[in-house]
């Protein structure tokens, strides 16, 4: 894997393409800087060894060209903060303004172009717009993992242009490396917390896995499908119909495969998708018609945790339950306690990004699990097994 280690950036512009795209509130102040932190120890590496450096992001989908509540000129006070030095800005990425910044960028200096998606060749990975992207720096590095699954001109079809000096960042780098321990070297026994929604979001990964694992956990909406498909009444609850038959060849093949899978039990139910919903408790094949399952139960929160704890590799993926609202959060909160403790006795834990990456920092225990990734569908499709364009175009 050519990493950033592999040169000396001592005199060169670094063209670097992260992954920026933070929260904003209303006042364009941001509410979670977790993107941009991870990418300060590829930054600060390149400006250490005297080069400078050139950061193009996406911000946000905006539909119509430049627009200020997407323009990246916002984080560049809070950019400067992290950095300890002045970022400088262009008002473009391809145009004028940019060029003349980066051909006249000092050493050690920092530029941000603006939002790469005002262009619509960005997303459609165009190559004459990856050429001019180009042409700002004499070295490539891609330290965005959260869009490596995108073949986009700046992740994937920009590589090219640089034939010779491409390079992985550090946060690409350690991404790859923690998938791959999960996927390839695990310590046994090997635990996957499989949640969401919906079971067609996961199929590809859950069979994978199948391979993989010695214990698969059900949670989540995708609950529902599974236990209806074994004849359960669950109400009104989340239940793809068309999955019903899929939901039990994922049963048949887990037991041929001798894997441990295993549904939750019982749930919190609500009569209402809404924090002030009445609620109860209820075995998942005995839920009342009028009511839905929201989140898992004591029995199953007990069954789960003995499980987790027990393990030497956890990969979680998606939540328990709506943990977004107070009374359906105690089941992913009680889960990510066990993974946190299963952590502390030795175990390997790798969040999947997305829902669970905010689930575990919602809940304040990002520093006590051994990695959170940044990329929820990148990792997703790696660990599926598909190839990620921002990779490839590095390894080739």
């Amino acid at each position: 894997m050519k990493t950033i280690d592999d040169i000396n950036f001592s005199g060169k512009k670094a063209l670097i393409r992260v992954d920026f795209n933070v929260p904003l509130d209303d006042n364009f102040n941001i509410t979670d800087d977790k993107r941009m932190t991870a990418a300060m120890p590829t930054i600060k590496k390149i400006l250490k060894d005297g080069g400078s450096i050139i950061l193009m992001s996406h911000l946000g989908r905006p539909k119509d060209g430049p627009t200020d509540k997407y323009s990246l000129k916002h984080i560049v006070p809070h950019l400067s903060e992290l950095l300890g030095t002045e970022v400088d800005f262009a008002d473009d990425c391809i145009g004028k303004e940019a060029q003349e910044k980066a051909k006249n960028l000092k050493i050690v200096g920092v530029l941000l172009l603006e939002n790469l998606r005002f262009y619509k060749e960005e997303e459609k990975g165009d190559e004459a717009f990856a050429e001019k992207l180009s042409k700002l720096g004499d070295v490539y590095v891609n330290d965005a993992f959260g869009t490596a699954h995108r073949a986009h001109a700046s992740t994937a079809i920009i590589a090219k242009f640089f034939p010779d000096a491409k390079y992985f960042g550090y946060l690409m780098g350690a991404e790859l490396a923690n998938a791959e321990k999960v996927l390839n070297n695990p310590k046994r026994p090997f635990t996957a917390i499989m949640g969401g929604a919906k079971v067609s979001d996961k199929i590809l990964l859950i069979e994978k896995l199948l391979d993989k694992v010695d214990n698969l956990l059900i949670g989540g909406g995708m609950t529902y499908t599974f236990v209806k498909a074994n004849g359960g009444s669950v109400g009104k609850s989340l239940v793809e119909e068309d999955k019903l038959d899929l939901a039990k060849e994922l049963i048949k093949k887990a037991n041929e495969k001798g894997v441990k899978l295993v549904i939750p039990t019982d749930s919190v139910i609500a009569d209402s998708f809404s924090n002030d919903a009445e609620t109860g408790n209820a075995y998942n094949d005995h839920i009342k018609d009028s009511w839905m399952g929201l989140d898992i139960g004591d029995d199953t929160i007990e069954k789960f945790s003995e499980i987790i704890k027990k393990s030497k590799t956890i990969l979680w993926n998606g939540p328990m339950g709506v943990f977004e609202m107070s009374k359906f959060e105690n089941g992913t909160k009680q889960i990510a306690h066990a993974v946190v403790e299963a952590t502390e006795n030795g175990a390997f834990s790798l969040i999947g990004g997305g829902d669970s990456a905010a689930a575990v920092a919602k809940f304040g225990y990002e520093d006590e699990v051994s990695y959170v990734s940044t990329g929820g569908g990148a990792l997703l499709e790696y660990m599926e097994g598909k190839e990620l364009p921002g990779v490839k175009a590095i390894m080739d």
